[in-house]
């Protein structure tokens, strides 16, 4: 067995579809069949059942699968280890944030990043939150920002900023022009939330359950662009977190609750065996300042 022959495992395991993972790994089909073939014939173990539909993988092959992956992990480690004696501000730094996120925190954090460390090769994932968990604990991204709690034995979880939720309504609702707003108020409404699978969602029910606030059951929008769009247009009111404000806008109205405000804590968290300690420690002093 050689690595090249486990990154072929690990990506029919991944894709489940063996034309998908030769492209992925950039070889024909039949090389990379015929590799998988001849270590499942090396190990006299069936590692893919596999007809013209599917691809499932066997008892057998799901503890060689993820030995495999593990394998590979410690390759890229020791890669990691020796360029970052090199230089411990250069090579590939995989930062991932959830999408409520995402959008409105990396255009201002990515030319600040670049400036102060010039050889970095930046590569930034969005993802649902249990999505970029999954992919940390696999060591696919050296780190993510997201939103606590947060846990996991293994890592390590540094609280940078809280952000804020506002009431955002249109000009035409009942409370668009109140100065401030008491949360308790929001009793007699019901909001506009995101689908399920978004972190965004939780910290707004959370508020809800706490305060006796009703959710707007016949619609849920995917994103929280769509879920502005919707306020705009009068079909209702929601929380948005102030990251995600633009001030400038005239067709929607934000409204700062009165303290104790509803907020969300953003974090940095990443393994704590990351070799990359030293880059994750700047970008947490950007994004805090």
């Amino acid at each position: 067995m050689n690595l090249r022959e486990m990154s072929y495992l690990v990506a029919v395991a991944e894709l489940r579809n063996f034309t998908k993972a030769a492209e992925h790994c950039h070889v024909s089909q039949p090389t990379l069949s015929a590799q998988i073939k001849k270590m499942e014939k090396y190990l006299d173990v069936k590692i893919f059942e596999r007809d013209n539909k599917q691809v499932m993988i066997t008892e057998e092959g799901k503890d060689i699968i993820q030995s495999a992956e593990k394998i590979l992990q410690e390759v890229a480690r020791i890669e990691e280890i020796a360029e970052h004696a090199h230089n411990p501000f250069s090579g590939k730094f995989r930062l991932g944030a959830f999408p409520t996120l995402a959008t409105y925190i990396f255009p201002g954090m990515v030319p600040k990043i670049k400036a102060l460390m010039p050889d970095l090769h930046l590569i930034l994932i969005e993802e649902k939150t249990a999505e970029l968990l999954d992919r940390l604990h696999k060591g696919e991204i050296d780190a993510a920002l997201l939103a606590l709690p947060v846990l996991g034995e293994s890592l390590e979880i540094n609280a940078l900023f809280d952000d804020n939720f506002f009431l955002a309504t249109s000009p035409t609702h009942p409370l668009a022009n109140t100065a401030r707003i008491n949360i308790d108020t929001l009793a007699q409404y019901r909001l506009l939330l995101l689908e399920e699978g978004h972190c965004l969602r939780d910290h707004a029910l959370e508020v809800c359950h706490q305060h006796n606030i009703g959710e707007e059951q016949d619609f849920r929008a995917t994103s929280l662009e769509t879920l502005r769009q919707m306020v705009k247009a009068g079909t209702g009111i929601t929380m948005i977190p102030e990251i995600a404000i633009n001030h400038v806008e005239t067709d929607i109205h934000y409204i700062p609750f009165i303290k104790p405000q509803p907020y969300r804590t953003i974090a940095m968290v990443y393994r704590k065996t990351s070799t990359k300690k030293e880059i994750i420690k700047h970008i947490e002093d950007i994004l805090r300042a």
